[in-house]
């Protein structure tokens, strides 16, 4: 296993345990969808995406409220504009 599958497998991993299940669900299936179609700029703009609280995500996604300067990226717009 080379060193891009490795990292696309722990952001899947990081996508599916949250905390909360309604994040679980909702990024987990917002990266399998996504993740073999993302290049490597993409990727690590959907690693620190991440690393935001589950509260900041939600809210961006919900209410496009941004918190904690949530980058403007096409990784952040794609995940606003997705429905499950």
């Amino acid at each position: 296993m080379n060193e891009l599958e490795i990292f696309k497998k722990r952001l899947i991993y990081r996508s599916t345990y949250r905390g909360t299940k309604e994040m679980d669900i909702l990024l987990s299936k917002f990266v399998k969808k996504y993740i073999d179609k993302f290049d490597q700029i993409q990727l690590n703009e959907l690693d620190k995406f991440l690393d935001f609280e589950d509260n900041v995500i939600l809210d961006y996604y919900l209410h496009g409220i941004v918190k904690k300067n949530i980058d403007k990226n096409e990784i952040s717009e794609l995940f606003k504009n997705y429905s499950v």
